[in-house]
Formats: structure tokens, C-alpha cells, sequence
């Protein structure tokens, strides 16, 4: 049986709520997990996450599902700040005791695995991502005729798939920054995080993504020539994050328990 505590409050500024999926079996040793939301920071919410928390649970984790700011109310670094908020609320509360950074591990689901990103090299969780985005600024430089729209087959006339993920990657993106400015989008790319912590990750991506794979290559090759451990898992067909996450997620739960103390 799986315990639920819904809406828990973790940083009233912002009426940024968290909820929480446990077994009743519940210890001082069960693994604690973050499960991040996607979205393309514009949209999605915990809710989306409430089955994949409920297998999860069920495999033994005491998980979180938190919510963060979205925009384009909320830009760049908004949502970032909110999952550096979670964490740090998140250690000093009643559910976790002194000692349990050690214990804490993430899984990212899409833009919610950037997220997972910046939080690993911070805190060194051990960390899944399913489809992060990491390359914007380089991305956005290389594609300067693409327009931005969120449902570019409507509203562009768009008819190849590809032309339609790229008119939606754009659109995330630029919705997130807030502007088409270099600088910006330079601090939301992957690479500009702090890896000073970086511990097991565990990238998964499809062979067809949103945009092409170059930038994901480039990343791991980054974190790798750094010194830092990081495995590639390239999955066939055009699927994205969620599109894959529950097949993956037993597999996902085994790399994560390896690393439990």
C-alpha cells in the first residue's frame, strides 16, 4: 500500500507545494527520491507524475514530486532557483533526518531532468534523466530560421515531424529565457552548471529527440573529459521522456538501488 500526503507546502513566497508518495513500510533506510516533472518549464505540474510516484513508492522510495514556477510568468532562472529551493527545504525538514543527503536520488523527466541536472552537481544525488534538454544557446544560434510555436502544425502549417519539434524546442526555450538574448540562454545550458559534486547519472535519450543528439554527445563528452562518471543510454525510435519513462522505470529503479547505502 502506497501512503499519499498531497499539497506540502515547501516554500510559501512562492505557494510552491510538493507532494509525497511512501510505502507504509516506511524506515530509517528507505531511499528517498525526487521525482521531477517535464514540461518545457511553460507547463506540466506533480499531478502528471502521479503514477510513475505510485511504482516508485511501491518499489520502495519515499518520493517527492514538487512542483516549481513555469513560464512565461516565471523565466529563467525561476525554475532552477525552485529546485535548489526544494532541496535545501527538503533537508532541513521533518522528513529527513541529519545524514540523509547520502540517501536522496532524482529522476528528471524532460526539462525536469535539466533540472536534476544542476541539482546533481550541487548535492552529488545519484540521478536519472529520460530526454533532458541540456544545449540552448548553441542550439538557438544554429537555427535561426526556425520560428517558435507551440503547436507549429496548426499554427505554422508544419507537416514533418522534425520541423515541428524544432518550432516547439525553440519555442521552450526562448519561453524560458525570455528573450532571444545569448547570455541567457549561455547560463541555461547544461555545460554552465556546477558539477563540483557530480555523482552516478544515468542519461536516457531517443535515437530521434525533440532536436538532433549533437548536443547531448557534446554534453556527456563534456562531463566525461572533466573526469566526472556519467553513462549515455540511446533508446530506439523518436520517443520523449515520459514517451519511454514507465518501460525504462524498472531498470531506472535498479541503477538507483545499486547506489544505495
Amino acid at each position: 500500500m502506497v501512503v499519499t500526503v498531497k499539497n506540502i507546502v515547501y516554500d510559501e513566497k512562492n505557494d510552491l507545494k510538493t507532494d509525497l508518495y511512501y510505502p507504509n513500510n516506511t524506515d530509517s533506510q528507505t531511499k528517498i527520491l525526487i521525482l521531477w516533472h517535464g514540461g518545457g518549464f511553460f507547463r506540466g505540474n506533480k499531478e502528471s507524475m502521479k503514477d510513475v510516484a505510485i511504482d516508485l513508492a511501491n518499489a520502495g522510495f519515499m518520493t517527492f514530486v514538487p512542483d516549481y514556477r513555469l513560464a512565461p510568468k516565471n523565466v529563467f532562472p525561476a525554475a532552477h532557483d525552485d529546485a535548489l529551493s526544494f532541496v535545501s527545504w527538503l533537508l532541513t525538514s521533518d522528513y529527513t533526518d541529519v545524514g540523509d543527503e547520502a540517501n536522496i536520488c532524482q529522476i528528471g523527466s524532460s526539462s525536469g531532468g535539466t533540472l536534476a541536472l544542476e541539482v546533481a552537481g550541487i548535492y552529488g544525488f545519484p540521478t536519472i534523466t529520460w530526454s533532458a534538454p541540456v544545449d540552448f544557446s548553441n542550439w538557438v544560434k544554429q537555427h535561426p530560421a526556425v520560428q517558435p510555436s507551440v503547436k507549429a502544425g496548426e499554427e505554422l502549417g508544419l507537416t514533418e515531424q522534425k520541423a515541428i519539434n524544432e518550432a516547439f524546442y525553440k519555442y521552450f526555450t526562448l519561453t524560458y529565457a525570455g528573450k532571444d538574448n545569448e547570455n541567457v540562454l549561455a547560463k541555461m545550458d547544461a555545460k554552465s552548471y556546477d558539477y563540483g559534486k557530480l555523482g552516478p547519472l544515468l542519461m536516457y535519450n531517443s535515437a530521434e529527440e525533440l532536436v538532433e543528439l549533437a548536443g547531448v554527445y557534446d554534453f556527456a563528452s563534456f562531463l566525461a573529459k572533466d573526469g566526472h562518471p556519467v553513462e549515455l543510454k540511446i533508446l530506439p525510435g523518436n520517443g520523449h521522456a515520459m514517451d519511454y519513462g514507465r518501460e525504462r522505470l524498472r531498470e531506472s529503479i535498479n541503477y538507483l538501488k545499486y547506489f544505495q547505502k
